[in-house]
């Protein structure tokens, strides 16, 4: 069993609290740290926390706690992990881990110089339909992984610190791209590392100091391409989607707009106000609408949570680690750095744990002794046609067969 103190009463301290309260069974939310006693009651009442305080260490050092959920703004990420490291609680963390990787790694360092449990809450990367996926690209399914694409796109988050540059640290891209450049890697290999990174930035839309709208190429050691799509300007829902190209194969996900639910209202129901809640940062209530069946599910709480803590009981590391989002946060940094020049830039990795050297594997595919195969298909005419190079003078033919 889980006994957890949960540090913020906002919507993301809300959602994890439904998930460790519902999943397993056997967890619970024991105690709450929010920024205003008002808050920390409330968070209390609503999900029966038996001690609530606005002193986040107190919180932490709390005898009946064993494993804290940070779930707080992102400047406040460092001193929450450097108070558990202090009183030897377990820690999980809400994305992105710091708001640049050199906050991300000393969060890192210190978790496991303390010798703690330690988790990285890319929800994300845990929904069913990833799960799905990933499970058939690791069979090879898809042959060699060529592209992963991610896109977040929404009207923009629901707390102010979020739209405070300071605070926060970044915009859409660290809010949105920290989810995108994970669900990538995981497509591509997590051992494989990101080398350099193209970014395009701009605030487009918001009355803010950070970007609202970003595209970046992420390339890769063994010559794979992540692409994420992320903005704070969408209107008409939320939007995630990835896609994965290998040379055997796509896998296209759609997580949350287009899930198979569709559902039109006029809004004369008895109060005459339109559904109560369709689904997170849904604009409107009436008209047609595109609920999502579990949300907390649909989104990945659930495998997520259980996940951290059957690692914690079982002295395992979790599928997203504090590693993970120290390397996220290092691509991140590369691409502001490339929204900036406006040229490639380097990811700087003092710390890599992924394999070295990697090359990128052969283009050619073998026909014969004479030939490589570019492509075989059936026309319209029925014909089985082949697309062949020879191997001595590279000139491009073709034959049917």
């Amino acid at each position: 069993m889980q006994k957890i103190a949960m540090l913020g009463s906002g919507f993301i301290g809300r959602f994890y609290a439904e998930s460790v309260h519902g999943q397993r069974g056997r967890d619970k939310v024991t105690a709450i740290y929010a920024r205003s006693e008002e808050n920390a009651k409330k968070f209390a009442d609503d999900y029966g926390c038996a001690f609530w305080s606005s002193n986040m260490e107190e919180v932490i050092a709390h005898p009946d706690v064993n494993m804290v959920c940070v779930a707080l703004p992102n400047h406040k990420h460092e001193e929450a992990v450097m108070l558990c490291a202090k009183h030897k609680k377990a820690v999980v963390s809400t994305k992105p881990l710091g708001r640049n990787a050199a906050e991300a790694l000393r969060m890192l360092q210190a978790v496991e110089k303390a010798g703690i449990f330690s988790g990285y809450l890319e929800d994300l990367c845990y929904t069913p339909k990833f799960l799905k996926s990933i499970e058939s690209v690791k069979r090879g399914a898809l042959g060699r992984i060529l592209w992963a694409k991610s896109r977040e796109a929404h009207p923009g988050p629901h707390s102010e610190w979020f739209w405070d540059i300071e605070q926060a640290g970044g915009g859409c891209i660290l809010d949105l791209g920290c989810h995108c450049i994970e669900i990538s890697r995981n497509f591509i290999g997590k051992d494989i590392r990101p080398v350099e990174v193209m970014c395009w930035a701009d605030t487009q839309v918001k009355p803010i100091d950070a970007e609202d709208h970003a595209i970046a190429l992420v390339k890769y050691e063994n010559g794979a391409i992540g692409q994420f799509e992320v903005s704070w300007t969408f209107r008409g829902g939320m939007d995630l989607r990835d896609e994965v190209m290998g040379t055997e194969g796509t896998i296209w996900i759609n997580n949350f707009l287009r899930t198979g639910f569709e559902m039109f209202t006029t809004g004369r129901n008895p109060d005459g106000q339109g559904e109560d809640y369709v689904a997170e940062k849904a604009e409107s209530n009436t008209g047609w609408l595109f609920p999502v069946g579990d949300e907390v599910n649909d989104l990945g709480y659930n495998h997520m949570f259980t996940d951290m803590f059957n690692a914690a009981e079982n002295g395992a590391e979790p599928a997203e680690t504090f590693y993970d989002g120290y390397i996220v946060n290092a691509v991140i940094d590369a691409a502001y750095q490339s929204a900036k020049t406006k040229q490639w830039e380097k990811v700087n990795l003092p710390v890599w744990r992924g394999r070295e050297g990697v090359e990128k594997p052969s283009n050619y595919v073998d026909y014969d002794e004479n030939y490589y195969l570019i492509k075989q298909e059936m026309t319209h005419d029925g014909r089985n046609k082949l697309i062949l190079k020879d191997k001595t003078t590279g000139k491009i033919s073709e034959r049917d067969v």
